[in-house]
């Protein structure tokens, strides 16, 4: 598959680079003449400042020739700002990044052009060669006899001119017969790699559309690589796709911190003749930094939804990178700075030009860094390179793939103990799923076993505790379970259940209890993984 997809996904990736170079060059141009228009209003000051008959006239043009420059800074800065700021608005879309469409090819081969050759060659005329009949009295004086002789020598060259053109006329049709068997030859190759193409393309839909992992991942890596961005940010992304629960997983590359001005404003000082950069808040550059982020996570996930058909994915989960350097260390490194997974259901309830993209991530459950500018990792629920060379584009998430060897459970994010709950369930045969964090009715997973008999849907609420759990919790969790119309309920939790929850839950009978040990147990067995779980005292027998 990966040869066929080579045909053409190089061809489509050149496309995309050489949109991406012609939008650089674009802005590039748009920016080479805002700096003409400048030049040339600085030059008519000048001129003005030049013809000006005292100094002090002089001297007033060259003060506003130099606040004109740091305007010109200053509105630099702001259009860079507006740029950023508008990062999810310019993704907006209702019509597919990249359609298979767009990916045929449907260009031409250029027409056959003889050229010359295409020409006959004109054949000689006798009239060029036909000498002039003697007039009276030539004739009277022998001009007969000499007009015989010339036409005779004139036959003799128009014979040879004749020949010579056959000869010619020949050569030329050799040569345009060379000629077109050269261009039919060009053309077949030509249409033959069309076909070629466009019937990887054919075959790549049908891929798509069947859930073939590696070529709905390298859809998603077209739709990314056709997506534009502005100057400053990398374009390196990867992507997996798992087709049991119909998830797109996203890698991508974010901006570096640079990419926010540190410059708010530029002024002209006159008493030093200079002009001075008024800097940025640092509130401001990491509220602004937090914001980029997130819209490119919005953004990429949108895109990728509005690209594939729900059949195929249902799911996106986004990782967020960024290659810095280590100002402790000097060393390089990658934190991961933001995670978020959206399903389509979910997602296309949103109004992508109206909402709050720190607090929409929010509501998402995301994994975003505390201080994404500082470069302040969070922990991921699944480790990339895990899913690229031991699933081969097929497992699914691997919690513990991110842990540490003897990982204390205590030292987990809220979020993450609970995925790693969910992670449990799905290796014991179940299908799960974790909820939002905002309005999820004290739902932290749902899990749904598939059997005819034994089956339904389970709540599960993790608890990720250092003291007892007591009975108000259990009583919850039964309340949820008759709202939902649960068959079961479970409640997880690193510590212990209080006698009165455990006697509520007998009482009940449809819920059920795992605690630290149990819990230990579990991760032991299911997810091969040996943790710790640091109470602050030993829970009672």
């Amino acid at each position: 598959m990966a040869k066929r997809q080579g045909l053409w996904a190089e061809i489509q990736q050149e496309r995309a680079r050489r949109e991406r170079t012609r939008r650089r060059e674009s802005r590039e141009f748009q920016r080479v003449q805002a700096q003409m228009v400048r030049e040339a209003a600085k030059a008519e000051r000048d001129g003005k400042r030049q013809a000006a008959g005292s100094e002090r006239e002089r001297k007033k043009l060259y003060i506003e020739d130099r606040k004109a420059e740091a305007a010109a800074m200053a509105a630099d800065v702001r259009a860079r700002l507006a740029e950023l700021d508008e990062l999810l608005k310019a993704g907006i879309r209702d019509r597919p990044v990249v359609t298979f469409a767009s990916l045929r090819r449907t260009d031409t081969y250029p027409p056959f052009d003889p050229g010359q050759l295409g020409e006959p060659l004109p054949p000689p005329a006798w009239e060029d060669f036909a000498p002039a009949p003697p007039s009276g009295i030539g004739k009277i004086l022998g001009g007969t006899g000499r007009f015989e002789r010339q036409l005779d020598s004139a036959r003799t060259a128009y014979a040879q001119a004749v020949e010579q053109h056959t000869a010619a006329e020949a050569g030329r049709c050799r040569q345009l017969a060379a000629q077109r068997a050269a261009y039919d030859a060009a053309a077949a190759a030509f249409a033959a790699t069309a076909a070629e193409h466009n019937a990887g393309i054919d075959q790549f839909q049908r891929d798509c559309r069947d859930g073939d992992p590696e070529a709905v991942a390298e859809f998603c890596t077209l739709v990314m690589d056709s997506s534009l961005y502005p100057e400053g940010f990398p374009h390196h992304t990867r992507a997996v796709y798992r087709p049991d629960p119909k998830e797109a997983v996203i890698e991508w590359e974010l901006p570096p911190q640079s990419v926010i001005p540190l410059e708010r404003d530029y002024r002209y000082v006159a008493t030093r003749d200079a002009i001075d950069a008024l800097p940025r808040a640092e509130k401001e550059i990491k509220e602004r930094y937090r914001a980029v982020i997130t819209q490119v996570a919005l953004r990429t996930i949108h895109e990728i939804l509005i690209s594939s058909p729900g059949s195929v994915i249902e799911l996106v989960t986004f990782y967020g990178y960024v290659s810095t350097t280590d100002p402790a260390t000097g060393q390089p490194i990658r934190p991961l700075l933001l995670q978020v997974s959206a399903t389509r259901e979910v997602f296309s309830t949103y109004q992508l030009s109206a909402l709050d993209p720190v607090i929409c991530l929010r509501r998402l459950n995301a994994l975003v860094s505390p201080h994404p500018y500082d470069l302040e990792p969070v922990q991921p629920t699944v480790d990339f390179e895990s899913l690229l060379t031991r699933f081969k584009f097929v497992a699914g998430m691997d919690v513990v793939a991110g842990l540490d060897s003897r990982p204390d459970l205590l030292a987990m994010a809220p979020y993450e103990f609970e995925h790693l709950v969910r992670q449990i369930f799905e290796e014991m045969g179940m299908q799960a799923w974790n909820t939002q964090a905002i309005k999820d009715d004290g739902v932290d997973a749902v899990a749904v076993n598939n059997n005819a008999v034994f089956g339904g849907m389970c709540i599960i609420q993790a608890k990720r505790y250092r003291s007892a759990v007591g009975v108000e919790a259990i009583r919850a969790l039964a309340g949820v379970m008759e709202d939902k119309h649960a068959t079961k309920g479970i409640l997880i939790t690193t510590s212990w259940v209080t006698k009165d929850g455990h006697a509520f839950a007998t009482r009940h009978g449809r819920i059920e209890i795992m605690e630290c040990e149990h819990v230990k147990y579990l991760c032991k067995e299911h997810l091969g993984l040996d943790v710790l779980i640091s109470l602050p005292k030993p829970p009672p027998h």
